[in-house]
């Protein structure tokens, strides 16, 4: 069903839906719409069965049910015609974009080697990402820097890329030295590049960005406007937890949250991370930015979508 079909059928029910103090999401009709008091992003098939394959659709859908914002990781695979689309669509909507991936590897130091290949590369990645944001009105990209460079085995000095291994402080230096020129490269453009430590738990064994305090010093290190943290709930609940003082400790370089449930990566109320009381303290906070929901539908079709929204009507509620 597309997002016209969807809004007819909606139109032509109305009368059922009046007469009926409660509707699919468990609430009134006149709490159906409103906009949501944080920033929230789903992302292209979150909404797929109500709005259809269209992504203009999805995001249109989206902003019917009181979202205010997007994210698409996957922006720079688009076609610049595409991008252009997105950015007029929620212009229009009078919504925020939030992150695509600019650079992200998950399994080779290409940031703490300081190899001039992997580093002229990467700035040429990044020059790219600010041609894209221009188009699809991003402010902020995110950036997975790498693998840590480690040996093969405890008994060997030379990692599995034939040199040896680096001491941790160089390959910090080497991470900063490069973040430092890819900011300038945003500074102009007023883009910001969001670093996101993930978990080496239960998805991405080896990254070199793994907590929040780590994130917080490479930042400092770097000091530019351009490079802050992307804080996801779901990977710090993982790493360390203690997830309200950590935001709190990094709150001055924190540009952008992601959620998701823990276990499962599926919305607020699925799982352990009690959603309601984080989201009451970043308004608490005033955050105006954007919170990405990279995370799954716990169920599949309509009735998983609408499941998805009336969690975070549950978790938004004041």
């Amino acid at each position: 069903m597309n997002r016209r079909t969807f809004l007819n059928s909606s139109a032509i029910a109305g009368t059922a839906l009046l007469a009926n103090s409660s509707n699919l999401f468990g609430q009134s009709s006149s709490a159906m719409k409103p906009k949501f008091n944080l920033g929230y992003a789903p992302h292209p098939g979150m909404f797929k069965t109500h709005a259809g394959e269209s992504v203009i659709d999805q995001i249109k859908f989206a902003a019917d049910h009181g979202f205010t914002a997007w994210e698409d990781n996957g922006m720079p695979r688009r076609s610049p015609k595409e991008q252009e689309a997105i950015g007029k669509t929620l212009a229009d909507l009078h919504m925020q974009m939030g992150v695509f991936v600019a650079y992200a590897s998950f399994d080779s130091p290409t940031f703490v080697n300081g190899s001039p290949e992997d580093h002229q590369e990467i700035l040429t990645t990044m020059s790219e990402s600010v041609e894209i944001a221009k188009r699809c009105n991003a402010t902020w990209m995110t950036v997975v820097p790498g693998s840590i460079d480690q040996q093969t085995n405890t008994a060997e000095k030379w990692n599995r890329y034939g040199g040896p291994r680096l001491a941790e402080g160089y390959q910090f230096a080497n991470t900063v030295d490069l973040l430092r020129r890819c900011s300038a490269m945003l500074e102009p453009h007023d883009l910001v590049m969001v670093l996101e430590p993930l978990n080496e738990h239960t998805n991405h064994g080896g990254t070199w960005l793994q907590k929040s305090d780590q994130a917080y010093a490479v930042c400092r290190a770097v000091d530019s406007p351009s490079c802050k943290i992307l804080f996801d709930i779901y990977h710090q609940q993982i790493t360390e937890g203690n997830l309200i003082p950590n935001i709190d400790h990094c709150w001055d370089e924190i540009a952008y949250f992601q959620c998701g449930d823990n276990p499962g990566r599926k919305e607020p109320g699925t799982g352990e991370i009690n959603y309601r009381k984080i989201f009451q303290h970043l308004k608490d906070k005033n955050f105006d930015g954007v919170m990405g929901m990279e995370h799954g539908n716990s169920m599949k079709g309509a009735d998983g979508e609408n499941a998805v929204i009336a969690a975070y009507r549950d978790a938004d509620r004041a």
